[in-house]
């Protein structure tokens, strides 16, 4: 079965956004839901050089599940669903899901 991953692009509405308690208490609310679900973090707000295309955001993760289906239930978790609440209020994110391939 292919893996399944969770790539999020996300800019932050102020300079302080990253560091705020709303964005904090996302990062530990969202936390169980990832583990749950078995998501193994492959990249998290590292040095990026975006190549080509429109203002992708200043911080990118990826995120590796059993399956596409495993990303899916995670994103749809009533957990994940309290947290995300967090995230939105400091932020804007463009999150794709995403099947890898089988082999």
């Amino acid at each position: 079965m292919p893996k399944g991953y969770w790539i999020a692009h996300v800019s932050a509405k102020d300079a302080e956004a990253f560091t705020s308690d709303a964005y904090q208490a996302y990062v530990s609310g969202a936390r169980p839901s990832f583990e749950q679900y078995n998501g193994k973090f492959l990249a998290r707000g590292g040095a990026f050089v975006q190549m080509e295309g429109e203002d992708a955001g200043s911080r990118h993760v990826v995120i590796e599940f059993d399956s596409l289906e495993d990303a899916k239930a995670c994103y749809n978790s009533e957990t994940y669903a309290a947290a995300k609440k967090h995230r939105m209020a400091v932020s804007n994110a463009t999150i794709i899901l995403m099947e890898g391939f089988d082999g």
